[in-house]
């Protein structure tokens, strides 16, 4: 069984930074595309960013490019998500997930696996 959790997640004034971390429980880890979504109160859950298996190619939401970096480390089974320059409007919940295969990795409809969250506030 396929488990994510979320961590790196708090409370961080504007213009600051902040790294999220997912570790992975299982065995395929490097085969996954894992990607980064957030809810914010009130607003449907919006793509952040993916990264593939295998080359490790990375996409980002226009909202987010520039500004945040997502890398991985297979060996430790991790995923991480690098925020700097963080605005109020980046205030959610941070979930990060894992997809088998297939495609559109900015929905979230394509993701087998998901973590539980963790929460990130931008303060000014």
């Amino acid at each position: 069984q396929v488990q994510l959790a979320e961590s790196g997640g708090g409370l961080v004034q504007a213009g600051g930074s902040l790294r999220l971390s997912c570790a992975v429980s299982g065995r395929t880890f490097s085969a996954y595309t894992m990607g980064w979504f957030r809810q914010a109160i009130g607003k449907e859950r919006e793509f952040v960013a993916s990264i593939r298996g295998s080359f490790g190619s990375t996409y980002y939401a226009d909202s987010v490019k520039g500004r945040f970096t997502c890398s991985r480390d297979d060996a430790k089974n991790t995923v991480y998500l690098q925020m700097n320059s963080l605005k109020l409007e980046d205030t959610a919940v941070y979930y990060c997930a894992g997809a088998r295969g297939g495609y559109y990795f900015e929905r979230p409809t394509s993701y087998d696996y998901w973590g539980q969250g963790t929460q990130v506030t931008v303060s000014s």
